[in-house]
């Protein structure tokens, strides 16, 4: 059995080469929450619809979120009318005596949907009001994503972190965001001070997250701050890390990040913006597993490969990659 932390699109891609090692009914996948937001009323959960989407095999490979050949006509509709009555079209995080109404889960991280400031596909669209009236009904995100997993027919068990709110915020210079905000809207413009994962310290960790972390545990070439440190931050998770074995595999190659604001956020939070960062980010791991050109030396085994995930064959090489490091520490 091995469980995979998985936020953003680098643990998504790696476990499309998965099966060159695990079976599905070996694998089960903690999914950053984080990242979730409220939006026009609908609770939307990006990392973990990545993972529904690509395990039912509807996701757009292009774009690595939403769903292939989706339709956007809801989210054009919504900007005609904002144009027409002239209304405010960015991201609009609704007053502070707002962020505690409503449902629970999405304390701290609730935006308007006047101009929708996230572009959701139709079909996207559908999961998200499913998702959020079974919320309503009383159901928790877990359950929920059960769900959700079993309509798309998705073959690996698939838990979300927490279902309890925890919102990563992200202190800048230009104000407080939430990393959607952040992200999506300012393209991860603004100078970063510090992050925050809101609530994280009376939040529990979803029935089934320990359990599964008591595996072989894979954190994926994710965003470490961002896309796994909210899971790190839940009461109960470090100890569990520090008692099994954990491979992680880097998101960068020396001081080069692959994709997204990794290396700004590391440096917010007093850790060095490279591969050699991940000792301080990930002080529990047993074994990495880092690109062939990367020169970073670890005081724990180190597998080098090329570990670029472009295809189902590069997600394949480094998956063999992070086996060989794990029979090491076995």
């Amino acid at each position: 059995m091995v469980t995979f932390c998985s936020g953003g699109t680098g643990t998504p891609k790696l476990l499309d080469g998965a099966g060159a090692v695990f079976s599905p009914e070996e694998i089960t996948v903690v999914a950053n929450t984080g990242d979730d937001i409220e939006l026009g009323g609908l609770f939307v959960s990006p990392d973990v619809d990545t993972l529904l989407f690509q395990g039912g095999g509807v996701l757009d490979r292009e774009k690595w979120w939403g769903i292939r050949g989706d339709t956007h006509r809801t989210n054009t509709a919504l900007h005609d009318i904002a144009k027409a009555a002239d209304l405010e079209t960015g991201p609009q995080y609704l007053p502070e005596e707002k962020q505690t109404d409503g449902r629970r889960l999405a304390r701290w991280r609730r935006f308007s949907g006047v101009g929708e400031f996230m572009t959701i596909g139709d079909r996207d669209r559908a999961v998200h009001l499913t998702r959020t009236s079974l919320l309503d009904q009383g159901h928790t995100l877990t359950e929920v994503t059960e769900t959700l997993a079993d309509a798309f027919g998705v073959s690996i068990e698939l838990l979300p972190m927490s279902n309890d709110p925890v919102a990563s915020l992200i202190h800048t210079e230009d104000g407080l965001m939430h990393f959607q905000e952040y992200w999506i809207a300012n393209r991860g413009d603004p100078t970063v001070t510090n992050v925050e994962f809101r609530g994280s310290s009376a939040a529990k960790p979803a029935p089934g997250v320990l359990e599964a972390l008591s595996e072989t545990v894979i954190i994926g070439p994710s965003n470490p701050v961002t896309s796994i440190g909210p899971l790190l931050s839940l009461p109960g998770v470090a100890k569990a890390l520090m008692e099994t074995t954990v491979i992680a595999v880097s998101p960068f190659v020396g001081s080069n990040a692959f994709s997204g604001p990794a290396g700004d956020l590391m440096s917010a939070v007093g850790a060095q913006p490279s591969t050699a960062g991940l000792a301080t980010a990930y002080p529990f791991a047993d074994a990495f597993v880092i690109d062939s050109q990367d020169d970073t030396t670890f005081d724990r085994p180190t597998i080098q490969t090329d570990i670029s995930l472009d295809s189902r064959e590069d997600a394949a090489r480094v998956i063999k990659a992070i086996d060989e490091a794990r029979a090491l520490v076995a």
